[in-house]
């Protein structure tokens, strides 16, 4: 089960790395393609700052690169070993699953990223 205070929980969720009360973004839907990257500056409720300099979300690029590795490879595995299909159906079952889940993907990098250098203080959780 996941729940706050675990990294998961950020990560899957969006939610602030340091005290998970809020999300990191402006609009939660990923696929409101126009704000997909739009972030607040900071946390309404525990002030941390999300863009700790500038360009900090440029080393999510490297994520999202093994983020988009495993969707292809999970996209070629169901499309060619489970369903049996050709090669270049696989392709373009990698293709649209790249394509489908970029927003996703791109979002889910960026929460590795900042979940690799904050992490949760409970303290920040008033009872």
């Amino acid at each position: 089960m996941i729940r706050k205070g675990m990294k998961l929980y950020s990560i899957l969720f969006g939610a602030c790395p340091k005290c998970h009360q809020e999300s990191m973004y402006v609009e939660k839907n990923s696929y409101i393609l126009t704000d997909t990257l739009k972030i607040n500056e900071i946390c309404s409720h525990c002030n941390t700052r999300y863009r700790m300099e500038p360009s900090f979300f440029y080393g999510s690029m490297y994520v999202s690169y093994g983020v988009g590795i495993a969707f292809a490879l999970i996209a070629f595995a169901v499309s060619y070993l489970i369903f049996e299909s050709s090669l270049l159906v696989a392709f373009f079952a990698i293709v649209g699953t790249l394509v489908v889940f970029m927003p996703f993907i791109m979002r889910l990098s960026r929460n590795i990223w900042i979940n690799l250098f904050l992490s949760y203080d409970k303290s920040l959780i008033k009872d």
